[in-house]
């Protein structure tokens, strides 16, 4: 037996206590992870809440976070939120992501030939994570959505990325109901089945004001993995697009899609 697996494991072969290091590590990156999900200052009463950490614990790894640059403190306040290090480590996943590139040139063509914003996304999970966004000329949206996550359940990129998946699959991930982001949005994993049923059939997944009040997306999967893990969307003004409008853009969008999957197979990335 390795030495490592042997450390952590007693006699009988029932494994023992997790080792400390590895325990301070875990509750490191759940730390981490409660400042990436809250968009406030948290002070150590509300991560002792929201982690259940005992305060010793969460004195010593503030500290530790702190002094290596992941997180920042109010010292008015002894509130803290995520430091530039989490910003740098996030920018370093896209820089060295080999489809990024050719999914840029994807959106900048979209928007082109649209006029709306374009995003390009991965499933992680139950989510979508935003990993690059072209607006819109004309848009007045001013706060980039890279990086941040939705459910797949509310998303025209969720359902397409869902619709890759068998029924079995789907209800493996998504159990109960679903929350909802607004009164549209699809609550039941039987309403989710049909919808993604809908978008295999016609190529592109579609929403109407389920992620977002005053707007609707199509997206298609990018069609160089089994199943597709990443997908491009186009977000459009409710009151501005028709279904006519919107079915062109999900053709269109299902066309480019296909062509940057047969790109990324060429450029040998998987």
């Amino acid at each position: 037996m390795p030495q490592e697996e042997a450390a952590v494991t007693v006699a009988n072969g029932a494994p023992a206590a997790e080792p400390a290091g590895v325990k301070s590590a875990r509750r490191a990156i759940d730390l981490i992870e409660t400042f990436a999900a809250n968009d406030v200052w948290l002070s150590l009463s509300d991560l002792h809440a929201r982690t259940g950490f005992p305060r010793s614990s969460l004195h010593g790894l503030l500290r530790t976070l702190l002094e290596a640059g992941w997180l920042e403190v109010d010292t008015n306040t002894a509130r803290y939120r995520l430091g530039v290090r989490a910003l740098i480590c996030g920018t370093a996943y896209l820089d060295r992501d080999p489809v990024v590139p050719y999914a840029t040139e994807a959106l900048e063509r979209i928007r082109e030939k649209t006029g709306y914003t374009a995003h390009f996304a991965r499933r992680e999970g139950t989510d979508v994570v935003y990993l690059e966004t072209r607006e819109s000329r004309h848009s007045t949206h001013l706060v980039s959505r890279v990086g941040r996550t939705l459910p797949t359940h509310a998303t025209a990129l969720g359902k397409a990325l869902l619709a890759e998946l068998t029924h079995d699959e789907i209800d493996g991930l998504l159990t109960g109901e679903l929350s909802a982001l607004t009164p549209n949005t699809i609550t039941t994993v039987e309403a989710l089945h049909a919808e993604c049923a809908k978008t295999r059939e016609r190529g592109y997944a579609a929403e109407i004001e389920e992620g977002s009040l005053g707007v609707r997306c199509v997206a298609a999967v990018i069609p160089y993995r089994i199943p597709g893990t990443d997908a491009i969307s186009c977000s459009m003004p409710v009151t501005e697009v028709t279904d006519a409008d919107a079915q062109r853009v999900g053709e269109l969008l299902a066309e480019i899609t296909a062509e940057l999957g047969q790109q990324l197979r060429r450029a040998g990335i998987r």
